[in-house]
C-alpha cells in the first residue's frame, strides 16, 4: 500500500506473473513485488499444484489486503516437440528433420527428427508450408507428409531446441478446435479452484469465445482471449465484441506473421481495444534475459516502456516468473519500468477523453474523468460497484488520478486487479441512504489518501445492476 501522500504516484499498468517452480513457494514475496494478477498455465504443472498455487495466491490476497486475480490458461492445441536426447539438441540447416505423429518410432528424438504431440499434422500441413520451433529458433520447411510416419522437412534456419519446445504451424491449417478435449476436461478444474479469468489458446474467431462463455456460465470466470494467429487479428473487431479481456500473445503470433509487423500489430490492437473499453495485456518475452540475468537489456526496458505508452491494462511475465533464476527482480524491474513511465511519461500516455459517453453511466464517468483532469487538487476518483462496470468505465477513460473502487463481492474485486488504474478494495454493502458520504467514510478508513485530500465521488442510489446516478466533490477525513 502506498503511502497517502505518494498514492498519485500509484502504478497504474498490472503485473501479471506467471507461477511455476522458482515461485510456487514464493507468492506472498512475488505480491510484495509487484504481482497484480497470478497466472496458473494448465499446459504445465499437475493438478494438485494448480489447487496449491490458487490457495497460496488466496492467501496473499487476504495479508496484502488488497485483491489478487487468478488467471488459468487453458493449454489449447498447442502443438509439441517430445523428448530430445540430452533434453536439447542443435538442427543444422539444409539437414532433414522427421516430425513423427506416430507411436512406432523411438520415443527420445535427436537432431534427425522427434515425435510431436498433434497426431492429425501430417493430414494438416501442406509441402511448402514453414514450421517454426520454439518461438522461431529454429525453422523448417515441409517436404513430404505421410499419415503413417509424419511429417518431412528440411531445416531453413537451424538452432537449439529442446524437449516440449512449441511447434508452431500455420493456424489456418489446424483442423483442431481450438478448445481441445484436454481443455474441457480442465475447464471445470479451473472454476473449482476459484479462477479469476480463464485464457483461451489459439483463438481463431468469436465462435470460439461463445464455446468456452457456454461451458463456463454466465456467472463463471471471466475470458482472456489469446491473439495469437493470423485469423484471429483478421477477426478481431469481432472478439472484442464476445470477450472480456484480449492478450496480445507476441510469441506465437510473431511466428504466425512476419515479426517485423508485430510491433506494429500491438499498438493496433491494444488501441482498437481501449477505445471499446476492453482491457488488454501484453504478453511474451517482456524480460526475457531475466530468467537468466539479474537485469534487463535496455531493448527490453524499451519494450516493457512501449507497452505502457500504448496503453494496456497489464504486461505479462512468462519464464521469467516461472522458472527463471531472478523472478522477484523480473516482477519489481516490470513495476518499477511501469512506474516510471506513468509519472515521467504522462505526456506519452494514452487518454480516452475524446470518447463520446454513449451511455448513461459513460456520461456520468466521463463527468468525473473531466472533473479530475480539470482540477488539479483532485487526487482520486472513487466508486461504489457492484459489478465492476463503473470502475471499468472510468478506466477505459484513462483518468489522470487512480480509481478507487469498492466492491462486497471478492470477485469483482479480483477482477478489478486486472484494469489499467483500479485500485480495488472489499467493503460492507452500503444501502441506499447517502451513499456518497459513506464512500467518503470508506476512504477515510482506507487510509489511502491524505487527511483533506479532494476526491470525486461515483455511486449510485438505484438498484443492483443500475446505472450509477450520483457524482459529488468531497475531501476525506481519515478515521
Amino acid at each position: 500500500m502506498s503511502p497517502p501522500g505518494d498514492f498519485a504516484a500509484t502504478r497504474r499498468t498490472k503485473v501479471v506473473c506467471t507461477i511455476g517452480p522458482a515461485t510456487a513457494e514464493r507468492i506472498v514475496a512475488l505480491a510484495g513485488a509487484g504481482m497484480d494478477v497470478a497466472r496458473i498455465n494448465f499446459s504445465h504443472g499437475t493438478p494438485e499444484s494448480h489447487v496449491a498455487t490458487a490457495r497460496a495466491v488466496q492467501r496473499a490476497s487476504a495479508g496484502a489486503g488488497r485483491p489478487l486475480a487468478i488467471l488459468t490458461d487453458l493449454a489449447g492445441p498447442k502443438i509439441r516437440l517430445g523428448a530430445l536426447v540430452g533434453g536439447a539438441v542443435e538442427l543444422e540447416a539444409g539437414r532433414p528433420f522427421i516430425l513423427r505423429v506416430a507411436t512406432n518410432g523411438p520415443a527420445t528424438g535427436d537432431a534427425s527428427g522427434a515425435r510431436v504431440s498433434y497426431r492429425r499434422m501430417a493430414a494438416d500441413v501442406k509441402v511448402g508450408d514453414p514450421i517454426f520451433l520454439a518461438d522461431g529458433a529454429a525453422q523448417l520447411r515441409v517436404s513430404g507428409t505421410d499419415d503413417e510416419n509424419g511429417v518431412r522437412t528440411d531445416v531453413v534456419r537451424g538452432g537449439t531446441v529442446r524437449s516440449g519446445a512449441g511447434v508452431a504451424v500455420p493456424a489456418a491449417r489446424l483442423s483442431s478446435p481450438a478448445l481441445t478435449t484436454r481443455d474441457r476436461a480442465d475447464i471445470p478444474r479451473a472454476i473449482s479452484i476459484g479462477a479469476t479469468y480463464v485464457g483461451l489458446s489459439f483463438v481463431r474467431g468469436a465462435q470460439d469465445i461463445a464455446e468456452l462463455r457456454r461451458l463456463l456460465g454466465t456467472d463463471g470466470p471471466r475470458i482472456v482471449a489469446k491473439i495469437e494467429t493470423r485469423p484471429a487479428v483478421e477477426s478481431f473487431d469481432a472478439i472484442l465484441d464476445v470477450t472480456d479481456v484480449v492478450m496480445i500473445a507476441r510469441g506465437d503470433l510473431g511466428v504466425e506473421l512476419p515479426y517485423e509487423q508485430v510491433p506494429l500489430i500491438q499498438k493496433q490492437l491494444v488501441g482498437r481495444a481501449l477505445a471499446r473499453g476492453v482491457p488488454t495485456i501484453v504478453a511474451t518475452q517482456m524480460l526475457e534475459s531475466m530468467i537468466a540475468a539479474p537485469r534487463p537489456t535496455r531493448a527490453e526496458a524499451s519494450d516493457v516502456a512501449n507497452a505502457v505508452f500504448d496503453g494496456t491494462d497489464a504486461i505479462m511475465l512468462s519464464g521469467e516468473t516461472a522458472i527463471g533464476a531472478h523472478p522477484l527482480e523480473a516482477a519489481e524491474t516490470a513495476a518499477r519500468i511501469a512506474s516510471l513511465c506513468e509519472v515521467e511519461g504522462a505526456a506519452y500516455l494514452p487518454s480516452g477523453m475524446s470518447r463520446p459517453p454513449g451511455t448513461d453511466t459513460g456520461a456520468l464517468a466521463y463527468a468525473a474523468v473531466t472533473l479530475a483532469a480539470t482540477l488539479a487538487e483532485i487526487a482520486a476518483i472513487a466508486c461504489y460497484t457492484r459489478t465492476g462496470r463503473t470502475a471499468r468505465i472510468l478506466a477505459s477513460l484513462r483518468p489522470r488520478v487512480p480509481v478507487i473502487a469498492f466492491t462486497p463481492d471478492p470477485e469483482v474485486g479480483s477482477r478489478l486487479a486486472l484494469i489499467n488504474g483500479v485500485v480495488p478494495r472489499l467493503s460492507v454493502a452500503l444501502d441506499e441512504s447517502d451513499r456518497l458520504g459513506r464512500l467518503n467514510e470508506l476512504l477515510g478508513e482506507a487510509r489511502l489518501l491524505g487527511d483533506g485530500a479532494t476526491v470525486v465521488l461515483v455511486s449510485s442510489t438505484a438498484t443492483p445492476g443500475s446505472a450509477p446516478n450520483l457524482l459529488g466533490i468531497q475531501r476525506v477525513v481519515v478515521s
